[in-house]
């Protein structure tokens, strides 16, 4: 069985879907790159504590 072609590129559509993306995208200012970063630290830090109480308990638990 063939596939019809529909006549639009489909790699052309979602580039140019990108590219429009990509016109309305800016640069974060100073203060909004550090909050982002701030908050991922944050999480990054929260998710380390978590694993390592969990590791911890493994180690004392089966004793």
């Amino acid at each position: 069985m063939e596939i019809p072609k529909l006549g639009i590129n489909l790699n052309e559509e979602l580039f140019r879907k990108y590219i429009r993306i990509l016109k309305l995208a800016r640069f974060p200012t100073r203060d909004e790159f550090t909050k982002i970063a701030l908050v991922a630290a944050a999480g990054v830090v929260l998710i380390g504590i978590i694993g390592f109480a969990i590791y911890e308990l493994f180690l004392i638990l089966p004793s």
